[in-house]
């Protein structure tokens, strides 16, 4: 079989199984079969593949209609034009994510800040701004110990592990230092919710990573209290926040003397994060 033949009976598999985005998936799980990049096979259409590969490939084929996440199948994904590593321990890097990193980025450019992100993951968040940000330094905390191995390997792969330091412990547990800017894109997702999430995330991706509690704050909640005692006078907190949160967060940011700085809408036009300042 030829490459165009092999992407299109991966595709037409896919698409019966209803799983979107099926034609970029086949091309996706092609490449990591053959250690190429998605580009390169796509000027090779032609090329013919071994039997041995082919196996491989649907082996790959097989887990994605399983709903299993290709970035999981993949181990990476693509975030702020760099590639992390990610695994079950880590939440997937989604675009809407992107626009709070380069918020951040327009507002501390060419400043020295020390950051502190809270729920790290895979560490995307904290790397990116870390990448941008020349000057600055960061600690990222998660309680997971395997999300901060992968946080960790990804510092390496973007050296910038004399930047930043990753703690596997809770933010609760961090008292003697202060930051100009805490980052976090804690749980938010209300607890009843869950069952409603798409197979791909709710049987894949970390629940530790999900789970906001019964009304979906309880995380956010304790994020601000805390950030209220480690932020700097005028440090600024930036948050991402679930679909109609933000007059719920608003309320707890205010109460606790932040001023809102400014909301952040994602591509279908809610708003998903809110920078504050700490007053």
């Amino acid at each position: 079989m030829k490459v165009f033949e092999i992407i299109k009976f991966g595709s037409n598999l896919l698409k019966e199984n209803k799983i979107p985005a099926h034609i970029l998936d086949s091309e996706l799980l092609l490449a990591k079969t053959l250690d190429k990049t998605r580009e390169e096979i796509l000027i090779n259409l032609n090329e013919k593949i071994n039997e041995k590969n082919i196996n491989v490939f649907k082996d790959l084929l097989k887990r994605r209609l399983n709903n299993e996440p290709v970035a999981y199948i993949l181990g990476e994904k693509e975030f702020y034009s760099k590639r992390f590593e990610v695994d079950k321990t880590t939440l997937i890097p989604r675009p809407e994510t992107e626009i709070l990193v380069e918020t951040i980025i327009k507002i501390y450019k060419e400043r020295k800040i020390t950051i502190l992100d809270i729920g790290t993951g895979s560490g995307c968040i904290i790397l990116s701004l870390l990448s941008s940000l020349k000057k600055s330094i960061g600690t990222g905390v998660d309680i997971s110990k395997y999300a901060i191995q992968i946080a960790k390997k990804n510092a390496q792969n973007h050296n910038l592990f004399n930047r930043v330091k990753f703690l596997n412990k809770s933010f609760e547990g961090i008292f003697s230092k202060k930051f100009d800017l805490i980052v976090s894109n804690p749980p938010y997702v209300e607890n009843k919710d869950i069952k409603n999430l798409s197979d791909d995330i709710k049987r894949f991706e970390p629940r530790l990573a999900l789970d906001g509690g019964k009304d979906g704050l309880d995380l956010i909640k304790k994020v601000i209290y805390k950030s209220k005692e480690i932020l700097k006078y005028d440090g600024t907190l930036a948050l991402e926040i679930g679909n109609e949160q933000i007059q719920k967060v608003s309320k707890i940011l205010i109460k606790k003397n932040f001023r809102i700085k400014k909301v952040l809408k994602d591509y279908k036009n809610n708003v998903r994060c809110v920078l504050a300042i700490n007053n």
